[in-house]
């Protein structure tokens, strides 16, 4: 099977994840214990991918520079793009207490995560690798419980499943475009060039870990949290010895 269909099932298994959190809230009455020590323990999973697979091995294709300013730029745009969210679109950020706002920028706010998050694993198959098997592991991990708590939302608030599921698939849909971008547009970009690209993504998913799932995590787990994004920590960094 050609490689550029292997990016897009990549990036349409980690949309997908929310697809499948989001069918499972809809017929299942999950308790919000489990969606948070699931976002704990998926936060951990995505900094250790972070770490090991993504930061240093950008690093590692193009130097110091690119990876350092590529992954301070990801972190910082992404920041000022879910203010404005947050202020434009009325979605107050989790782990606030507050009512989580529209419908939209549940979706907006499903899609600034998820676009970076995909463009890594069609990036990750450059050169001939292979998908990331640690990276995409990890982005299962953590978009599983970001459908769940937010379809909760969305179904509260009157959405209809149709509107629901529709919605979802078609954030999933636009993963897989995400990745399978990553893989084709950047096929012959140097050195510095993918770093600063694979590292801008890595900063702008670690930015989403602290300001989305470890706060929504805590607010009902307290306690817990840390100790299991620890563990999954341990899981991801298994992973990336072993693959």
């Amino acid at each position: 099977m050609p490689e550029w269909i292997w990016a897009a099932l990549a990036g349409l298994a980690a949309g997908g994840a929310l697809l499948v959190g989001a069918i499972i809230a809809w017929v299942v009455d999950v308790p919000r214990g489990v969606v948070a020590a699931t976002l704990a323990f998926g936060s951990g999973v995505l900094i250790s991918a972070l770490a090991f697979d993504l930061v240093l091995e950008a690093q590692d294709e193009g130097g110091f520079w690119p990876t350092v300013l590529g992954f301070g730029l990801g972190a910082v745009l992404y920041v000022l793009a879910n203010h404005l969210l947050d202020r434009f679109d009325q979605r107050n950020r989790r782990g606030t207490g507050e009512d989580p706002g529209t419908g939209t920028g549940i979706a907006v706010g499903a899609l600034l995560d998820g676009i970076p998050e995909s463009a890594v694993l069609g990036l990750s198959m450059l050169g001939g690798s292979g998908v990331s098997i640690p990276v995409l592991a990890a982005i299962v991990i953590s978009n599983v419980p970001e459908g769940l708590s937010s379809t909760a939302e969305l179904k509260a608030s009157g959405r209809s499943a149709r509107q629901t599921l529709l919605l979802w698939s078609g954030i999933a849909l636009a993963c897989a475009l995400a990745s399978l971008g990553g893989f084709l547009l950047l096929a012959d970009a140097s050195g510095p060039m993918t770093a600063a690209i694979t590292s801008f993504a890595a900063g702008a998913m670690l930015a989403m870990v602290c300001d989305t799932m470890i706060p929504e995590a805590f607010r009902v787990q307290h306690r817990l949290t840390g100790l299991l994004a620890t563990l999954g920590f341990l899981l991801s960094f298994a992973l990336h010895q072993v693959t």
